[in-house]
């Protein structure tokens, strides 16, 4: 009997390129790798059509999509991980000294106001700096991928002439949040960016999560098998990865792998997988969303999970 075929979206990157090159298969499905560029493109053709089987998803996306109703289900497979003080630019001339500087301020938002990498910079803004978000007017740069998402009344279309880019430069904007301080009269918000991501990492055990995997619901129920499935293809081939890291075979490094490296120094797995090895920024995850208004109620993490892989790790 033939395997059935799943219709997948995930970006090549080293956890997952044994299982996008076949090295790793599931028992009874087979994958048909969809590749999009830009992936958030895929994130919103997912929330609003459910448009794959299965597909990589911002963690913060799915997080809103589900409490809006979206008919998906996550799998605790966590893609993607950095560190986001470097995700935070400021204007050269604007007059911030210290990130608290930007209270009372209109700052730039790098695509929605929902995008899971500026969640977790305004984190370390309210947590690391003492920064009170509700006193700065977000100006996101694009819509929502969550179509019927209500924004709080803090946060408002960037308007203006030109990009995000060209009005932080040309001080229309003090900073801005989601992306990194790149071009001429730009700096970066915090000096030591990547030391202290590693810094969070050891001292308060902050390591974002970007990226996870999700399974529209009705394959889930017609197929049940397929969540621990998905989940075992893709644990192997993040094993894969990871013994080739600590093995020193990855020899030129792409930035998201430079993370790994370092965590390697704080946890024996630097993309463990499964609820309970991540309960903790998990945890975190959510009280951002609440206490930045990106939903109304906290949900039980369980809730957000396929009931077949909540006590799997990888």
């Amino acid at each position: 009997m033939p395997k059935r075929v799943l219709k997948t979206v995930t970006r090549t990157q080293g956890n997952n390129r044994a299982l996008k090159q076949g090295e790793v298969t599931a028992p009874d499905f087979d994958f048909e790798f969809e590749e999009v560029n830009p992936l958030p493109r895929a994130f919103r053709r997912m929330v609003r059509e459910g448009a794959y089987d299965v597909s990589e998803m911002a963690l913060t996306t799915y997080v809103t999509a589900k409490a809006y109703g979206a008919k998906i289900t996550a799998l605790p497979i966590f893609l993607v991980r950095d560190f986001h003080h470097k995700s935070m630019a400021k204007n050269s001339t604007a007059g911030i000294a210290v990130p608290k500087d930007l209270e009372g301020r209109r700052v730039g938002v790098n695509r929605g106001y929902t995008v899971t990498t500026g969640v977790w910079a305004r984190a370390i803004l309210a947590q690391e700096y003492g920064v009170d978000l509700s006193e700065i007017t977000w100006a996101r740069s694009d819509e929502e991928h969550v179509k019927n998402w209500r924004k709080p009344p803090n946060v408002e279309e960037l308007g203006g002439e030109g990009s995000l880019e060209e009005q932080l430069a040309g001080g229309d904007l003090p900073a801005a949040v989601g992306l990194p301080a790149k071009g001429e009269g730009l700096e970066p918000l915090i000096d030591d960016a990547f030391a202290a991501g590693l810094r969070a990492l050891k001292e308060r055990g902050l390591y974002p999560i970007n990226h996870l995997v999700v399974v529209r619901n009705d394959l889930l129920a017609e197929a049940p098998e397929v969540a621990v499935q998905v989940f075992d293809a893709f644990a192997e081939s993040k094993r894969r990865h990871v013994e080739a890291l600590k093995a020193g075979r990855v020899t030129d490094p792409a930035p998201v792998e430079k993370v790994e490296i370092a965590a390697l120094e704080v946890m024996d797995d630097p993309l463990p997988y499964g609820i309970a090895p991540n309960l903790k920024v998990l945890e975190m995850l959510m009280e951002q969303a609440i206490s930045q208004r990106i939903i109304d109620a906290p949900m039980p993490l369980t809730d957000l999970f396929a009931p077949a892989v909540v006590d799997h790790v990888g």
